[in-house]
């Protein structure tokens, strides 16, 4: 009789079946089988926190085929996923199936790869308890926050609302940011730029204006700018000192969880569940060609940067076959994991070197080339050479008509040797101005001013937070799991605590106000170090230095007695969220209409409810004209949250875009033109046989 292996995913089954033959029935759980019913809190608080688990619904004939098989094989091997969450299935599936949690039945794969599935097969164990009891942990923890607070915010703000210990974290933190935009007071100030041409050359370059040769001048007013400029007008401007150097510029490391997510964000425009979907369909294992089935990368959720010695040696000799020797450091690189990381599974990787993304392309989907191509490069750029740069530092010194010796200063860089760069450089939050290079300077050069101006400035606000930039402030300040990102971003868009302007994230008038009132009344569920502290208990009880019912027993204790008292001091007191009134009257009584949020986005409801129920759809006008039939322009959202343009008219007339119709009128036609997006924006017009375009630099 064959064994039988349980894993998760039925899109491993094939892939694994391949490596292990005829000896092993492979079957996949489809995730959880059992968990805390959603119906009912589930967990008995005075019995040390017992879980009530049950079949999860629908699940009921998968669980009784399981137990089939599982009679009728030689025995049973559980390979769920390698974290918390596949430990725990594993021990739910033991229980179910009647296994000894203390027999090796436990098998992990770090990639779906003949290599590493041989290898978990290999080294069977018994079930880590610890692991399981860090993840019931957290799982009764956020039922206990979520099952407890929901009804409070629900009755104190509006109905169907939701809390989360970590949701409301991440809102948090976008709401103070939003109060930061918010009383941020701009201060004006200038810098003087020039544009400087060496004595015999042609060739102008940058210098940005420093102060005095004996200090650092702030420039605050247009007068005092005016002031230096005149001070300058037949200054004659010299070379003082040129220092030059050479920058080493370091790889990335390769990924782990939350960099990818940041990196995919930056780079791809994915949101980081779009991501996690991708990285997973590479980890479980694509149809490649002659090869079949096959796992691209290693599991995908870590937050290790450990690198197997056999991974290390094969991308070296790759490195060295295409670029030649001088393309490797003089040692392969280790990378240091953060401290309070997991160590349990290598960085984010692809497992077979040889497999770039060129030849894998034609057998992936749009998004799975992407992510891989990113993982790919990433992990070979981490062991290339160093990139080197020649650099010029020059102080620039003009004495102005007053006497004052003014100085500035230029800086740039030539490229001397590439290395890692010629395959990938890391994608940045916040655009900066690069660094151009300069032409040869020496010591005593004298200079002609082609150009100089003073230019205003104003301080600018810190920026909303971007997925990219929200799940970096989650995994520095320890908030969460890298896993669990992506579920949090869409947990709160999705229930419009937060909503996407472009990339930005912003908090809705539902997200302040429940933030304010957790602030209030709830200062340590939605305390960052507070926060930090309960995931590192967590960790705690994976590694087994403490227990999780006194884990348990010390957040509840408190967060029970808050609640109480929050109850109490709210009595009879409801939150009044502000309606935006609009211009549509209702039809059955009269009322002006407002615009209500529900658990599916906005609407136009009656405020006169519930004596009048009426609502429609919150349509949203552009101001444009429809280039087809001169109907409204709205604006609409595709399954996956793109933004399109629509006529109002439609079904009768059929005008859809990706790009946006303006205000513009094209002037050979008077239709409507569109907006394409780029680095110069184009305007042209749809109507057959016009063909006008213009971008924003010229007219035609």
């Amino acid at each position: 009789m064959p064994k039988l292996v349980i894993v998760e995913s039925p899109t491993k089954v094939k892939t694994i079946k391949k490596y292990l033959g005829t000896d092993y029935d492979v079957v996949a759980t489809m995730g959880h089988i059992r968990d805390l019913p959603e119906s009912r809190l589930s967990v008995d608080i005075k019995k040390k926190f017992a879980p009530k688990y049950e079949i999860i619904k629908g699940k009921e004939k998968l669980v009784e085929e399981l137990k089939e098989k599982a009679e009728k094989s030689s025995g049973v091997l559980l390979a769920t996923d390698p974290d918390r969450e596949g430990e725990a299935i594993s021990w739910h599936l033991a229980y179910i199936l009647g296994l000894d949690t203390n027999d090796k039945n436990r098998v992990t794969f770090n990639e779906i790869t003949k290599t590493g599935v041989t290898a978990g097969m290999e080294h069977p164990r018994s079930i880590d308890q610890n692991l399981v009891n860090a993840q019931q942990a957290r799982r009764i923890l956020d039922r206990l926050v979520g099952y407890k607070l929901s009804p409070f915010l629900s009755q104190k703000i509006r109905r169907g609302l939701s809390a989360g210990r970590v949701q409301s974290v991440a809102v948090r933190l976008i709401v103070d940011r939003e109060e930061e935009i918010r009383a941020f007071q701009p201060e004006e100030y200038w810098t003087i730029d020039a544009k400087m041409i060496p004595q015999g050359s042609r060739k102008a370059f940058p210098a940005a204006f420093y102060g005095t040769t004996q200090e650092k001048m702030k420039i605050t007013s247009g007068d005092e700018a005016n002031r230096i400029l005149d001070d300058l007008k037949d200054a004659a401007y010299q070379i003082a000192k040129v220092k030059k150097g050479t920058r080493r510029k370091s790889p990335a490391p390769p990924f782990i969880t939350s960099t990818l997510q940041q990196e995919a964000s930056r780079r791809l425009g994915f949101q980081a569940k779009r991501t996690m979907k991708a990285a997973q369909e590479l980890y479980e294992g694509v149809e490649i060609g002659e090869l079949g089935a096959v796992g691209l990368i290693t599991y995908m959720r870590t937050d290790s940067l450990r690198i197997s010695e056999d991974a290390i040696n094969e991308v070296t000799a790759y490195i060295e076959g295409r670029w030649g020797k001088k393309y490797l450091p003089d040692a392969p690189r280790h990378f240091k994991t953060r401290a309070n990381a997991q160590d349990g599974h290598e960085a984010i990787r692809p497992t077979t070197i040889d497999l770039s993304p060129d030849k894998v392309k034609d057998s992936l989907s749009n998004d799975q080339y992407k992510l891989y191509k990113l993982i790919w490069e990433r992990f070979v750029a981490c062991q290339m050479a160093n990139c080197l740069q020649s650099t010029t530092q020059a102080d620039i010194t003009a004495p102005g008509a007053s006497g004052t010796e003014y100085l500035f200063k230029a800086s740039g860089y030539t490229v001397t040797f590439d290395g890692f760069t010629v395959l990938y450089e890391e994608g940045k939050d916040e655009e900066t101005a690069d660094e151009g290079s300069l032409p040869p300077l020496e010591n005593g050069m004298k200079l002609r001013c082609k150009e100089i101006a003073g230019n205003q400035h104003f301080t600018q606000p810190p920026a909303r937070f971007t997925e990219a930039t929200l799940i970096k402030a989650l995994e520095e300040n320890g908030i969460g799991r890298p896993s669990t990102y992506a579920a949090t971003i869409s947990t709160i868009t999705g229930r419009n605590y937060v909503v996407r302007e472009g990339k930005a994230l912003k908090p809705t008038e539902l997200g302040e106000v429940t933030t304010k009132l957790m602030r209030e009344r709830f200062p340590k569920i939605v305390n960052v170090k507070f926060t930090a502290q309960v995931e590192s208990d967590l960790d705690k009880v994976q590694s087994g230095e403490t227990d999780w019912v006194e884990t348990l027993d010390r957040f509840y204790g408190d967060f029970d007695k808050t609640l109480k008292q929050a109850k109490e001091e709210m009595k009879g007191v409801k939150i009044q969220l502000k309606e935006d009134e609009t211009d549509i009257i209702c039809e059955k009584c009269g009322r002006r209409m407002v615009i209500k949020t529900g658990r599916f986005g906005r609407f136009i409801a009656c405020p006169g409810y519930p004596e009048c129920k009426n609502v429609k759809k919150l349509v949203q006008e552009n101001g444009a004209d429809c280039p087809k039939c001169g109907g409204k322009v709205v604006v609409k959202k595709s399954k996956k949250g793109r933004v399109f343009y629509g006529c109002s008219n439609y079904p009768n007339c059929d005008f859809v875009s990706w790009d946006e119709p303006t205000q513009q009128k094209c002037p050979r036609c008077g239709k409507t033109l569109l907006k394409k997006k780029g680095k110069k924006p184009k305007y042209y017009c749809i109507t057959p046989d016009c063909g006008y375009e213009k971008t924003e630099d010229n007219e035609e």
